[in-house]
């Protein structure tokens, strides 16, 4: 069991945890009709139609509950608000980043552990749940849902026609490139002049050479970016070489696009973007493999995180009803209902059908040997992926690398001081 910890509540959560958390405004009641009112408020609006579905099934098969489900473009933001203003829905949908670990550390989510639908969910994925908390914390916060898989995209009627393999090291790789440059063709898009997208290769490489625990060594003082990103970053700079000229001059809509049409070969993006990519070529044949930035192929790890789970408030009146929810919502056909409306992979074990651009994943998948994206660890203040778009353009890895560093200490120092303090009262957090 998980040692508790001594708590200091996020930040951005103090208003809303000021006085103790009160269970007013939450849903979880009985309306006029007899009904046990659950509302679930989710942040992926892309699912808005699959949410409308299941809400309106929902309420069709059942007497007792009336399920609302909410899909608002800006679910982050209206979360917060409503926490603050102790207006807590029953549900919330989110992913597995750094605004879950925050909800856990002020306590706003209920312990799940007694969920039965929790012994169907893969242990990677619980795993990967439970090491986002910032300090052990007795308890399961979240019900993992889908996740979603960053690699590297591939064409691959352009690879077939060429015969060309598929890298499993950083050295496969690099020759890759060079081959595919042989050909005249243009080995990679970006897309970077969208800061965000500057964070899909830069996942994919370090997973395979940082430590999965980076980020809560340097909390500890037991590390430093400078010494655990230094592979990491001289791998993506060198990646740059094989994208346009100017990898900032394109951005996300511009580099599928370019990718649709076949102007690159491959596109190292997650496996989100393939309905964007599909909007402008339906007929492309795409494939994904897992990033190569290990020297040894069996170093090599799939990059993988929790894009939506479901939490449970600690202000919902009626867990069982809630329960009664998730059930609905991990029936298996449920399940590939949104796996075939949003390309997902389930966190569900379980025979589905996933999409074809995931093909080369499934080992990973099937295998659960998976690591979370490291970015899911870094303040939102912090902007990474800013950071990163400046280091595309100055190519100066050492002062790269200071800044992440600099900036960590600056933008996570609430989070330090919690850690160090847990450390002092209770030993290592490992």
């Amino acid at each position: 069991m998980r040692g508790k910890r001594t708590r200091c509540v996020s930040a951005f959560l103090v208003v809303a945890m000021a006085g103790g958390l009160m269970l007013q405004g939450c849903s979880g009641n009985s309306d006029s009709s007899g009904k046990t009112e659950i509302e679930i408020l989710q942040y992926k609006p892309e699912a808005a139609t699959y949410f409308d579905q299941v809400e309106e099934q929902f309420n069709a098969t059942h007497d007792d509950i009336h399920l609302t489900i909410d899909s608002p473009n800006d679910a982050s933001t209206i979360m917060r608000t409503r926490f603050i203003r102790e207006d807590y829905p029953d549900i919330i949908g989110i992913g597995g980043d750094i605004n879950y670990s925050y909800y856990v550390d002020a306590e706003i989510l209920a312990d799940v552990s007694e969920y039965e639908g929790m012994e169907n969910i893969k242990d990677s994925y619980v795993d990967i749940a439970e090491a986002l908390e910032i300090v052990p914390t007795d308890g399961t916060y979240i019900v993992p849902y889908m996740a979603n898989a960053a690699g590297i995209l591939y064409n691959r009627d352009m690879f077939e026609e060429h015969g060309w393999e598929i890298p499993t090291t950083w050295d496969e790789l690099m020759s890759l490139c060079e081959e595919i440059q042989a050909e005249g063709i243009l080995p990679f898009y970006f897309g970077f002049r969208d800061t965000w997208t500057c964070l899909a290769p830069w996942n994919g490489i370090a997973v395979d050479l940082a430590p999965a625990d980076l980020c809560k060594q340097v909390n500890r003082g037991e590390a430093t970016f400078t010494e655990g990103y230094k592979e990491a970053a001289e791998k993506y700079i060198q990646l740059m070489e094989y994208g346009p000229a100017d990898p900032v001059a394109y951005g996300y809509n511009d580099a599928c696009t370019a990718f649709a049409r076949g102007e690159s070969a491959m596109y190292p993006i997650g496996s989100y973007a393939v309905p964007q990519i599909l909007s402008v070529n339906p007929d492309m044949n795409i494939d994904s493999f897992v990033m190569p930035a290990n020297d040894e192929a069996d170093g090599n790890t799939l990059n993988s995180g929790i894009d939506l789970g479901f939490c449970v408030t600690a202000a919902c009146e009626n867990k069982e009803a809630a329960y009664e929810v998730l059930d609905f919502l991990l029936e298996d056909e449920n399940i590939q209902a949104y796996i075939d409306d949003q390309n997902a992979i389930p966190c569900k074990e379980g025979e589905f059908e996933l999409a074809p651009y995931v093909d080369g994943m499934t080992e990973y998948i099937e295998s659960g040997n998976m690591t979370d994206y490291q970015d899911h660890y870094y303040p939102s203040e912090m902007a990474a992926d800013a950071i990163l778009q400046t280091y595309v353009i100055d190519k100066d890895t050492d002062a790269f690398l200071a800044r992440f560093d600099k900036d960590w200490q600056r933008y996570n120092r609430d989070i330090i001081r919690e850690v160090q303090a847990y450390e002092e009262e209770n030993g290592s957090a490992e």
